[in-house]
C-alpha cells in the first residue's frame, strides 16, 4: 500500500521564494531604517550593486538596471541629494560623468552584507547548516549563472 503525501500546488514554490525573499531584504531595511537610512527602499540595493566599489556612469547603471538613461539620472539625482552617490569627471573619459558611491554609499552596502550573513545564520539555525547548504546547491543548480540580475525590479513592470 502507498502512502499519498499532498504536494503543495506548483505555484505555492515561486511564491515561497519570494516569500524567503522579502524575509531577507526586510531585515536588511529593518536594520538600515534603525542605522538612520529609513527612507532607502529595495530597489536602492540593486542601484547600489550597479554602482558597485568602482562606479559606473548613468548609461552604463540604466542598462545594468534595466531602465532609461533619464531613470537612471533621476534616481542618481535623488542618492546624490542623500548623500550616499557623488558625481565625479570619468578618469577614462573627462566628458562622461562617473557615479560613485560615497562613505554612507559603501556603509549601506557593509551593513547590508553583515544582515544578509545574520539572516543566512539564523536560517542555518532553524532548518539546520546542512540543509542550507543543500539548499543553496539545489537553488544554484536551478538557476540562472547570473546570481543578481540587477534588471529584477524592473522585470515586476513599471512602478516596481
Amino acid at each position: 500500500m502507498s502512502i499519498m503525501v499532498d504536494a503543495a500546488p506548483g505555484y505555492e514554490l515561486p511564491l515561497r521564494f519570494l516569500a524567503a525573499f522579502r524575509a531577507a531584504v526586510d531585515a536588511v531595511h529593518d536594520d538600515l531604517a534603525r542605522a538612520g537610512h529609513p527612507h532607502l527602499r529595495p530597489m536602492h540595493g540593486f542601484v547600489f550593486q550597479a554602482i558597485g566599489t568602482r562606479g559606473t556612469t548613468a548609461v552604463e547603471l540604466g542598462a545594468r538596471l534595466g531602465v532609461t538613461k533619464q531613470a537612471a539620472g533621476k534616481t542618481i539625482a535623488a542618492l546624490e541629494q542623500q548623500g550616499y552617490v557623488e558625481r565625479a569627471p570619468d578618469p577614462a573619459d573627462a566628458r562622461r560623468k562617473a557615479v560613485r558611491l560615497t562613505a554612507a554609499g559603501l556603509d549601506v552596502l557593509a551593513r547590508s552584507a553583515a544582515v544578509f550573513e545574520r539572516v543566512r545564520a539564523e536560517w542555518a539555525h532553524t532548518i539546520g547548516p546542512d540543509r542550507l547548504t543543500a539548499l543553496e546547491a539545489d537553488l544554484a543548480a536551478l538557476t540562472p549563472g547570473d546570481l543578481l540580475p540587477l534588471d529584477t525590479p524592473t522585470w515586476f513592470g513599471p512602478g516596481a
